[in-house]
C-alpha cells in the first residue's frame, strides 16, 4: 500500500484532476482489468486519498466506463487518427499500418480491455453504453477510411458501413482467444482481419499486408 504522508498537497484545477484520475484509471483498466479499477487501487495509483478520487466519481462504476472510453480512444487515434488519410493521402497505407499494428503484440492488451468490457457490459448498464459507443466509433472510424480509399479509385466497395463491421467483428473474433490459446494460433487468426479486408476491398491478396506486395 502507497504511504501517504503529511506533504503539502498540490491543489490543481477539477477539470485537470478529473481528467488525471481517469487517465490513471485507464492505465489500470488496460494493464490490470476493469475490475480492478475501484477508487482505492486508483487512489494508490496516483498516491493520494480514496476520498478525493470518491469526491469526483462517488460511483466506482462510472469511473469504470470513463476509463474504459478513455483507453480505447486513445488507441484508437493513434492506430487511426481523426480525418485519416486526409485529402490526396493513401488509405491503402492507412490500413496497412492498422492491420500491422492490431495484429502485433503491442495490442495485446487493448484486445483483453474489449474482452474484458464486453464481459461486464452485461451487468453494468453504463459501461454497456460506454461500449456500444466505442464500438461504433471505431467501425465509423474505419468507415472513413474505406471511402476515402473508395472515392480515389484504391479500393471497391459498395457499402463502406458493411465493410467497416464485419473488419471489427473479424479483429474481435481473433482477440476472443487473447487470454487462451493466442500463442498457438499462427499467423492465421492474426491475419483474418487483414484478409478480409482485402476481399472486401477488392484487394490482391497481401496488398495489406507488412511488404504491401500482393502474392
Amino acid at each position: 500500500m502507497t504511504s501517504r504522508g503529511p506533504g503539502k498537497r498540490v491543489r490543481k484545477a477539477p477539470a485537470e484532476r478529473r481528467g488525471e484520475i481517469v487517465a490513471a484509471a485507464a492505465r489500470v483498466g488496460l494493464t490490470e482489468g476493469l475490475e480492478c479499477v475501484t477508487l482505492r487501487r486508483v487512489a494508490d495509483e496516483l498516491e493520494v486519498r480514496p476520498g478525493l478520487v470518491g469526491h469526483y466519481f462517488p460511483a466506482a462504476d462510472t469511473l469504470v466506463a470513463e476509463a474504459f472510453t478513455a483507453a480505447t480512444t486513445n488507441d484508437l487515434d493513434a492506430l487511426l487518427p481523426p480525418g485519416a488519410p486526409g485529402p490526396g493521402g493513401d488509405a491503402t497505407a492507412v490500413l496497412r499500418r492498422f492491420f500491422a499494428l492490431t495484429g502485433s503484440a503491442d495490442f495485446d492488451n487493448v484486445s483483453r480491455l474489449w474482452l474484458n468490457a464486453r464481459h461486464l457490459s452485461r451487468y453494468r448498464p453504463g459501461l454497456r453504453e460506454h461500449v456500444v459507443a466505442l464500438e461504433l466509433l471505431w467501425c465509423g472510424r474505419i468507415e472513413e477510411i474505406i471511402t476515402a480509399g473508395t472515392g480515389t479509385g484504391a479500393f471497391t466497395c459498395g457499402d463502406p458501413w458493411a465493410a467497416a463491421v464485419r473488419i471489427l467483428v473479424a479483429i474481435d473474433g481473433a482477440s476472443a482467444y487473447i487470454n487462451t490459446s493466442a500463442d498457438r494460433r499462427g499467423p492465421a487468426a492474426g491475419e483474418l482481419a487483414r484478409t478480409l479486408a482485402e476481399t472486401e476491398l477488392g484487394l490482391a491478396p497481401g496488398t495489406l499486408g507488412p511488404s504491401g506486395a500482393p502474392v
